[in-house]
């Protein structure tokens, strides 16, 4: 069923949460324990990560809240994305249009090769920062921008980014209680989506969203991909190895990313990418 609505699919939204990046070696953050196997560090302070991803900590302890995103910096920048994302990419290539949304922050799939005005980062994005004072316009961070963070105790040393005006900057990624998150960006991004759907959600266009490792415990995705199909002329792939459940109609696979993406994704784009069973 999957291969099918894929295959006869004039338009993709690809939908995608933390799972999307596991198969590039990634964690997913899949409650404190999942966290805290990826960050010893931070589950001997039994900090967890709403505490952890919190605009507070820039404040209270700007020193961890930099050894938690830095370390996230320096792993999203050194880690490739995985065959999936090229596969993806090769797919919507013989489409009539796509688009992606995002709820990861580690900038992958315009690091894939896919155009920036075609994607949504719903979070934000640990690539540009933000100031923690003043409402400066989001900038990219520098690309020799690193970090060194003590293992011990998860806290960054040296100098930490700042902002013209003097003050820390953050990363510009939406966090837990975070009204000081500067949505410029984002905003822009919700409009070229908005404009995207708008040429299609009235029309009989055959439209598909393939939802990779999007779960329960943050569900924006997940509530948006069937508000979609609700709404639309959409058929929905959830791909999730423990949480592919979903609505009347939803087409679900228990299984991980690449795993899924080698089986159901149409044949000529599979023979590139996967090899044959």
């Amino acid at each position: 069923m999957a291969h099918k609505a894929i295959e006869e699919a004039e338009v993709v939204i690809i939908m995608s949460g933390a799972g999307m990046g596991v198969d590039s070696g990634l964690p997913d953050f899949r409650g404190n324990e999942g966290m805290w196997k990826a960050y010893p560090a931070l589950g001997d302070k039994k900090i967890d990560f709403m505490a952890v991803a919190n605009p507070k900590q820039f404040k209270m302890n700007p020193e961890l809240a930099w050894g938690f995103y830095g370390h996230r910096f320096d792993a999203y920048k050194n880690t490739t994305p995985n065959i999936g994302f090229d596969a993806l990419k090769e797919l919507v290539k013989g489409k009539k249009d796509h688009f992606i949304v995002t709820s990861n922050v580690d900038g992958h799939f315009q690091k894939a090769g896919f155009a920036k005005d075609k994607v949504y980062e719903i979070h934000g994005r640990i690539n540009k920062l933000q100031c923690t004072e003043c409402s400066m316009a989001p900038w990219d961070a520098p690309k020799s921008l690193k970090f060194d963070v003590d293992p011990a105790t998860f806290e960054m040393k040296g100098e930490m980014p700042k902002c013209k005006c003097g003050a820390i900057a953050r990363p510009n990624i939406m966090m837990f209680g975070d009204y000081q998150f500067n949505a410029a960006e984002t905003s822009k991004q919700e409009a070229e989506f908005n404009k995207f759907m708008n040429k299609y959600d009235k029309t009989n266009t055959k439209m598909v969203i393939i939802e990779i490792g999007a779960g329960t415990a943050i569900p924006t995705i997940r509530s948006m991909s069937e508000h979609i199909t609700d709404m639309t002329n959409t058929k929905l792939v959830r791909i999730n190895p423990r949480e592919s459940f979903g609505p009347k109609g939803t087409i679900s696979i228990d299984k991980g990313g690449v795993e899924a993406l080698g089986e159901i994704l149409p044949n000529d784009v599979k023979d590139l990418f996967f090899v044959k069973s």
